[in-house]
């Protein structure tokens, strides 16, 4: 990696990426925007706790002070995590972040570009960004999906989240050429439970497979990202039938209330949090943890065909 003014490595990321150390980015929404406190900084931690005991250097990355880091320290984030006037960046919101030198928690979008520039090839993170609802009307769709066009990394994942339209995202990825493959899985997962009851057409279940397509991908100048689709294990999973009646509930609050726009994901998931008496955040920080030990693994397939 050559030397950049905008961007900040930790000396633990570049040397590892130098020894061919398996190197996992994790974003960093999900203790600053994400998760209550104070369990959004125990999982931030754990998460690096996971990548560490296999193995594997941990990066995680987000905004501090208006510059953007890969590898934040323990300190930062906590700075984040506690920061109640923290922002949540996506790429167009980069730049803007060293006019005002604001901490922001990065999103899937901008946790990619920088885990790419940075010369990192495997981002683990919960559930994607997607097509919204309504989008036919009001054009909400993640900015998520057109950077996986254009950022050559691995991503693992437990499907979008599940206030979105699932069927529109996945017809989103396949009309802009992003692989989605299921992880000993044939069916999409629906983030908080296993199965999204939506079929996939590609299917790997060894960490090596995903080494392989990435290393195709590359090989064949195909610039998007791998999207892995990881499903919550059934046991740590939300009951499918309780999640489908609490969703409908969440909408039907969000238009009563004249929700729209980029406050309708948090207003959702809050929604869903306590309908569920918490356990929806258990889900997330299962499925969460379960994405991370799947990524040292695939990150090791990568490091080990490059030393």
């Amino acid at each position: 990696m050559t030397s950049n003014p905008s961007l900040r490595v930790s000396d633990a990321v570049q040397q590892a990426l130098t020894d061919h150390t398996p190197v996992v980015a994790l974003e960093s929404t999900i203790f600053t925007h994400g998760l209550p406190r104070p369990r959004n900084v125990e999982v931030a931690l754990a998460g690096e706790e996971i990548v560490r005991a296999a193995g594997g250097v941990p990066a995680t990355i987000g905004v501090v002070h208006g510059q953007p880091v890969v590898g934040l320290t323990e300190d930062e984030i906590r700075e984040l995590a506690y920061d109640d006037d923290v922002t949540k960046a996506s790429i167009r919101d980069l730049s803007y972040a060293a006019v005002t030198g604001k901490n922001a928690g990065t999103t899937i979008a901008a946790t990619a570009l920088l885990a790419h520039a940075a010369g990192i090839d495997v981002f683990s993170t919960g559930g994607l960004g997607g097509v919204h609802h309504g989008a036919a009307e009001s054009f909400d769709e993640s900015a998520d999906m057109y950077a996986l066009a254009q950022i050559p990394v691995v991503l693992i994942s437990s499907g979008a989240k599940a206030i979105l339209d699932i069927r529109a995202t996945l017809e989103r990825f396949e009309s802009l050429s992003v692989p989605v493959v299921g992880y000993r899985t044939d069916r999409y997962p629906g983030f908080y439970v296993a199965d999204s009851d939506y079929p996939l057409t590609a299917r790997v279940d060894d960490p090596a497979d995903v080494a392989t397509m990435m290393s195709a991908q590359k090989n064949l100048g195909i610039d998007s990202a791998v999207l892995v689709a990881n499903p919550v294990p059934v046991d740590e999973q939300l009951d499918p039938q309780e999640l489908d009646e609490v969703l409908q509930r969440a909408w039907a609050a969000a238009d009563e209330q004249g929700i729209s726009g980029q406050a309708s994901t948090p207003f959702l998931l809050d929604f869903i949090r306590v309908a569920t008496d918490g356990r929806s955040l258990d889900a997330n920080v299962a499925l969460y943890n379960n994405n991370i030990r799947l990524a040292v693994q695939i990150a090791s397939e990568l490091a080990d065909g490059r030393s």
